[in-house]
């Protein structure tokens, strides 16, 4: 759900200057507009795949005999992997041109999608998962330099609009649609349509970007040595988040073994070997995987762990409702994504409003927005702790939430941004974006663990309706931190002044 306020220059993967020669400035309304269509698709396609599983999540595990911990990392997994990946990608796009990479990611994507509907086991399925991410952040961030250089002015400030529209909408219409697909189970393949709707989607989006997406413009030789993709540097943080989130979300399923209490011990010490690295790498005159001196600045810090913060509370709300809507409640598929009806249409108005808003207020309509978040998780979880929340309650709530969130997201990249010097927007972003994604997939793990602490972890479903509300309700107390977590950071992100050469952006 990450997005890029429309209202500061947008940071982007390439460099502006010389793929801009390669898109014709004379280019018809026609052509922009196909273009604008083929690059909304795939940011629509990889960031619904990450939600879209959520409501398929009870008929995969029925299905393939998949435990609570493995139904954890069909979502948790692609969040992770995509998220790992995502600077890599935009790194990888500056050195081969975007439309190389975003025609190959979408082609892997597309592949991986075709796999995971055919896969006959839950580790082949998390595996395949894994792929699709991979090939969604080779692709999604050569979007970004696809927007900077093909448009200008007016018509740059609409499609970051559409862009940001476009992110909302997709991360809760997969909410939507996996429900409706899985309700229908087309010729009796229960969730399997879920993954195979990506194939017809992504051979239209690979033909598509085939026929609009200009030619890259032509290598340049590194400017110094060491300043191609940090293939070290991304390995350790693959290991370093491995270490973390593996025994998080295995661990208590196979009752904490050695290995997994291992890993988290092995935790610490690989992360200062990472900072390390990097630094070390940096000092060399290498371009690393995250550069540390992005975090020398107070701005940047509150925003990337704030980043971290609300994304993971929303995506692990949104993982742990729709299992309760279905496990618990009874709802089928389709009924249990329709709940998210109201959030998907706050999120998409407000997401349409914040650049507007935002001129007038500045990042002031950042407080507004996390304050409504926290505000509607919390309500959310008083309604649950009385007892199971009436339907008119729960909606009010989502919209709250939708609505909160849709003001957060935008506003969000300016504000970390605004100290950042030009010459590191593009590594900045990139940063944020992957924060944003690790966040997910930490959110998805804490209050997966939360609830199976309360319920068991061999049954996560609670044999009784006091069991199965005690197990939503500690899953949604995790959300609920997690959204007054952000909140409680918000503070030091308005407050850090910008030091003079930082990129623009709204004024508190």
């Amino acid at each position: 759900m990450a997005d890029t306020d429309v209202s500061a220059p947008t940071p982007t993967p390439a460099p502006a200057a010389a793929v801009g020669r390669r898109v014709p400035a004379r280019a018809g309304a026609r052509r922009r507009g196909w273009l604008l269509a083929v690059v909304l698709g795939g940011t629509f396609m990889a960031i619904m795949d990450g939600f879209i599983v959520n409501v398929a999540v009870p008929a995969v595990r029925t299905d393939l005999g998949a435990s609570f911990a493995q139904a954890q990392l069909t979502v948790s997994g692609y969040l992770l992997a995509y998220g790992l990946f995502l600077v890599a990608g935009g790194r990888l796009g500056d050195r081969y041109g975007f439309r190389r990479l975003f025609l190959t990611g979408l082609a892997v994507f597309t592949a991986a999608s075709l796999a995971c509907g055919l896969a006959g086991s839950a580790p082949a399925l998390i595996a395949f998962r894994t792929v699709q991410a991979l090939g969604a952040a080779l692709f999604y961030p050569q979007v970004l330099s696809v927007l900077q250089t093909a448009f200008a002015g007016a018509r740059r400030a609409r499609a970051f609009a559409a862009f940001g529209a476009a992110i909302g909408g997709a991360s809760v219409a997969g909410q939507l649609l996996g429900g409706l697909l899985v309700q229908a189970d087309l010729f009796g393949m229960s969730w399997r349509p879920v993954f195979l709707l990506n194939v017809p989607l992504g051979l239209l989006l690979l033909l598509g970007a085939a026929l609009t997406l200009p030619p890259a413009p032509r290598r340049a030789a590194p400017a110094r040595r060491g300043a191609g993709l940090d293939a070290g540097g991304t390995l350790l943080l693959s290991a370093v988040l491995a270490l973390l989130l593996v025994p998080l979300t295995l661990g208590q399923g196979a009752h904490w073994p050695p290995w997994s209490v291992a890993m988290l011990a092995a935790f610490p010490p690989a992360a200062a070997l990472l900072a390390a690295y990097e630094r070390a790498l940096a000092r060399r005159g290498g371009q690393a995987v995250i550069d540390p001196g992005l975090f020398t600045r107070g701005r940047f810090r509150a925003g990337s762990a704030l980043a971290v913060a609300f994304f993971a509370g929303n995506a692990g709300l949104f993982f742990l409702l729709t299992w309760h809507l279905q496990s618990t409640m009874g709802y089928g598929a389709l009924r249990a994504g329709l709940c998210f009806t109201p959030l998907a249409l706050a999120f998409v108005l407000a997401s349409l409003l914040a650049p507007r808003l935002q001129e007038r207020i500045g990042t002031r309509l950042l407080a507004a927005g996390y304050a409504l978040n926290a505000a509607g998780t919390l309500a959310l979880l008083a309604a649950a702790v009385a007892g199971r929340p009436e339907t008119a309650v729960l909606l009010g709530c989502l919209a709250v939430i939708g609505f909160g969130q849709g003001l957060g997201v935008s506003p969000l990249f300016a504000a970390a941004l605004r100290e950042v010097p030009a010459p590191l927007a593009g590594a900045a972003s990139g940063v944020l974006e992957t924060a944003a994604q690790l966040g997910m997939a930490l959110g998805v793990t804490l209050t997966g663990l939360a609830f199976t602490a309360q319920a068991g972890p061999d049954s996560p479903t609670a044999s009784t309706a006091s069991g199965a509300s005690g197990a939503f309700g500690a899953g949604l107390a995790v959300a609920a931190l997690l959204a007054l977590a952000a909140l409680a950071l918000l503070p030091r992100l308005l407050r850090t002044p910008a030091p003079a050469g930082a990129l623009p952006g709204p004024r508190p």
